[in-house]
């Protein structure tokens, strides 16, 4: 196969196809947050049991997102794809009818598996389906797409968990119809596409070393507050966790093909911008956590208003990310890189101003508009950095350990920061409390995003700028969206075809 046009009708419906798959797992992310005081009540849980939530969905999406790329490369994207698409339905429906809080979360956790099985997928569809002249087009559409879809879960969310005390469900329910058009549309018209150069078996163990490892260190994080930091089980998970994960770095020294080519880290520029990754999308996970919290729990906001109090950031970035990417690719990542987080994490410390209060232009905006601004600034010269300081056989991979880390980050900022902040399950249940902690927790997070900064600054280096790469005509700019993890970056050897052995970035 030659690959498809952009402009046939067979390209436009794969595009669609993969947008659809991409978005559901986008919007699922987003309105989850929103959801959580509703699903609190509803269930009659408190706040730990909404941090496994959140994080059960992150542990299983980030733990078994390499092992899924492989999957693909072997068994056919297409066939990786739509499984992954059935099972995250199938999973909503389970999360709709969950009668109890344990059982959401472990319905979550499914969830995210059909998420792993479905992301990488939908790009590498996009990469192996078009012709080379198309495809930075198609990922660009995809990319841009993306992001509005990112955009409306924070307003879909609010809209429907305001419409009854029970009517969170109906977050889940929404997905049902949207994967079976994508499954319609995958099976009708999406190419089949796989590595054949792949040899060897799918390495089922490391996957499951690195997934097992993140729930023990997660457990341990999460449940240490509530048994006590020296409790036998929280000790035991935190170190059982701690030698899954060791055990899944040395499995991947002695592999002749590992999930994860540890050479990667070999470059100093790869490192250093993965570790900065790690901070700044922790700072930014643990905030995001809690504020639609603080603003329905402590201001008293509905949870559409919260929901939409949320959007300028997304607007800000869709509007200022491709002209930082630009402005990084003339002079250099670092100068953007130690500012950018300084500025989110001004961000991040104006929302230390929201009280019982809570009014919107004086104490919310400002610190949305401010964070979006850090943001746009940062996040494409860091995700660019990320790609080009990889050699170029693994761009695919190194786009996946940059998406990877910064989930990581997330779900662990997300089971620490409560505990750091003083947020306990008491503070939790009164306003003045939680208030107290939500300012303590974001202020935390400032320091972290200027750590960042400090850390990029001493780290990362620019390289000499490449020439331009010539745009075909009509052809749109980058437009990134990050809240949840670093968007995509199309380089010249990230839309070429998957080198043997390689696995498809993650979107």
């Amino acid at each position: 196969m030659s690959g498809l046009a952009l402009s046939s009708a067979s390209g436009r419906w794969v595009l669609t196809a993969t947008i659809l798959g991409s978005g559901i797992a986008s919007i699922d992310a987003t309105v989850v947050g929103i959801a959580l005081p509703a699903i609190g009540r509803s269930l009659g849980t408190g706040l730990q049991v909404l941090q496994w939530v959140v994080t059960a969905y992150t542990l299983t999406l980030a733990g078994l997102l390499l092992l899924a790329g492989a999957l693909g490369d072997r068994y056919g994207r297409r066939r990786v794809f739509a499984v992954g698409v059935v099972w995250f339905a199938v999973a909503s429906v389970l999360c709709g009818i969950a009668p109890g809080g344990w059982t959401l979360v472990a319905a979550r956790a499914l969830q995210g598996v059909g998420a792993a099985l479905l992301t990488p997928g939908s790009l590498a569809i996009l990469q192996a389906s078009f012709r080379a002249e198309d495809r930075s087009r198609a990922i660009g559409a995809w990319s841009g797409l993306g992001g509005v879809a990112t955009a409306i879960g924070p307003f879909l969310g609010g809209w429907l968990v305001g419409l009854g005390s029970s009517s969170w469900r109906l977050i889940f329910a929404i997905n049902v119809p949207i994967a079976a058009a994508v499954v319609y549309l995958t099976w009708r018209h999406v190419p089949e596409s796989r590595d054949e150069a792949a040899s060897g078996r799918v390495d089922l163990v490391s996957g499951l070393l690195v997934t097992a490892g993140l729930i023990g260190v997660t457990y341990g994080l999460i449940e240490g507050q509530a048994l006590g930091w020296g409790s036998a089980p929280v000790l035991a998970a935190l170190a059982a966790g701690a030698l899954l994960i060791a055990g899944f770095l040395w499995r991947q020294t002695r592999l002749e093909h590992p999930m994860l080519p540890l050479e990667l880290f070999g470059s100093a520029q790869f490192t250093a911008t993965n570790v900065v990754t790690f901070v700044i999308y922790g700072a930014l996970g643990g905030a995001l956590f809690l504020l639609p919290i603080q603003l329905q729990q402590v201001a008293g906001y509905s949870p559409l208003q919260a929901g939409v109090s949320l959007l300028p950031v997304t607007v800000v970035m869709l509007l200022l990310s491709a002209r930082s990417g630009a402005l990084a690719a003339r002079i250099g990542p670092r100068l953007q890189m130690s500012v950018g987080p300084v500025v989110a994490g001004a961000g991040m410390a104006l929302y230390a101003r929201i009280d019982a209060d809570g009014a919107y232009l004086t104490e919310v905006l400002p610190a949305v508009l401010v964070l979006g601004l850090g943001l746009s600034i940062t996040v494409a010269p860091l995700t660019s950095t990320a790609l080009s300081a990889a050699p170029a056989t693994h761009a695919g991979m190194a786009s996946a350990v940059n998406n990877d880390v910064a989930r990581a980050a997330g779900l662990i900022a997300v089971a620490v920061l409560p505990a750091a902040a003083g947020i306990t399950a008491a503070a939790y249940a009164s306003p003045d409390l939680l208030s107290a902690g939500f300012h303590r927790a974001v202020l935390i997070c400032a320091a972290l995003c200027v750590l960042a900064g400090a850390l990029a600054a001493a780290t990362i280096r620019n390289r000499p700028a490449a020439p331009p790469t010539p745009t075909a005509p009509g052809e749109q700019p980058w437009r990134h969206c990050a809240l949840d993890a670093p968007p995509a970056v199309v380089t010249p050897s990230a839309v070429a075809p998957a080198a043997p052995g390689s696995s498809p970035p993650a979107s």
